[in-house]
């Protein structure tokens, strides 16, 4: 049952490796360690669960293994925390050859892939996600970063990993809120450009959330052969792979407003794809019958479709203009002309965003 995509960046292309039971096993990681420094990286919750499991499974290589656990949360993806990396790196005289291992969620992904891009002007790292979040989308694609008080995501750089391992086995032990979160991301895929997988998810949430194996494997291949095609066709999102962002912009916003980590990314991000749907309704171009699909499918899988009431409209207005996806002081926004065919534009009604944001009476079905 277990699945390998490959992400197309010609000599650096990668393979997306999917299924249960994969790190443990010593064959899927050598192929992508050149050197013989390997530095894992995880947080204070995954490393108990999973870091002896990828030593074990490194352990008979020759590799010399250090590691450096963080705390857990999108509160610490700060740059004085990604500084212990460095630390690490430096004490234990790492070069240019060594490989550093992310083992955890998005934050860990995200802070250990920016290490890579940053320490001696980039080095080589493998993503092992643990949260469906971060399978279906932070461990593919190559961004990486850290978040700032004034902005999410504004400090970092384009760095591929050499491969993922999506380990759904992982997933057992995520709890049920970040479950939803990631799944978040999974509606995302079927929101852009198919329609065919937004009426499965329909069909068979219900498995996703009870963990059912052969469910979650389908939707984390389907949402990464999605992302997959669209970074091979656009990696530093000059165009198409804005499209990602859908939800994002409103969902940033939520995040930052709120303090980072007090909303998940995927319920902030959620609760801005139904933002995104109401704006597209209030100017024609999306059927009211489609944003109460999206909103029962938001709700079905537990997630939250109100944004916070303690931002004012003028806070969210101040955090989305200042969102890496603006262009030459411009807001754009991906919004959609119906379910499984979003568009980037900035061509939209400044007066209707205002409605959407003061969460005004949604519209229903036509």
């Amino acid at each position: 049952m277990n699945k390998i995509l490959n992400l197309d960046l010609g000599d650096r292309s990668y393979p997306i490796h999917i299924g249960s039971g994969l790190i443990d096993q010593p064959e899927l990681y050598r192929p992508h360690i050149r050197g013989r420094q390997v530095m894992l990286v995880s947080n204070e919750t995954v490393a108990p669960l999973y870091l002896e499991t990828v030593r074990e499974a490194l352990s008979g290589s020759g590799y010399r293994l250090e590691q450096v656990i963080l705390p857990d949360g999108e509160q610490y993806k700060t740059l004085e925390i990604l500084t212990r990396i460095f630390d690490a790196l430096l004490e234990k005289r790492f070069n240019r050859d060594c490989c550093l291992v992310a083992l955890g969620g998005g934050v860990i992904g995200d802070m250990t892939g920016f290490a890579a891009a940053s320490y001696q002007r980039g080095v080589d790292f493998i993503q092992i996600p643990t949260t469906l979040l971060a399978q279906v989308d932070s461990s593919v694609g190559g961004k990486t970063g850290v978040n700032h008080p004034l902005g999410k995501n504004m400090i970092g750089a384009f760095h591929q990993p050499r491969c993922v391992l999506a380990d759904i086995s992982t997933l057992d032990t995520l709890d049920d809120r970040q479950l939803s979160a990631g799944i978040a991301e999974v509606i995302k895929y079927g929101l852009i450009e198919d329609a065919g997988f937004f009426a499965w998810l329909e069909q068979n949430m219900a498995r996703l959330l009870a963990r059912d194996s052969a469910a979650l494997i389908h939707a984390v291949e389907h949402s990464c052969r999605c992302k997959a095609d669209i970074v091979a066709a656009d990696e530093r999102e000059a165009g198409k792979r804005a499209l990602l962002n859908l939800g994002h912009t409103f969902g940033h916003a939520i995040e930052t407003g709120m303090g980072y980590g007090n909303w998940l990314h995927g319920e902030a991000v959620a609760t801005g794809m139904l933002m995104a749907a109401d704006l597209s309704a209030r100017h024609g171009w999306m059927d009211g019958a489609d944003v109460e699909r999206i909103r029962a499918l938001l709700v079905q899988a537990r997630l939250p479709v109100e944004p916070p009431a303690e931002m004012s409209t003028d806070q969210f207005l101040g955090l989305m203009a200042v969102d890496k996806k603006a262009l030459d002081g411009g807001l754009r926004l991906v919004l959609m002309d119906a379910i499984g065919k979003a568009k980037i534009t900035a061509d939209f009604d400044p007066g209707l965003l205002r409605q959407t944001l003061e969460c005004e009476l949604p519209l229903t079905g036509s």
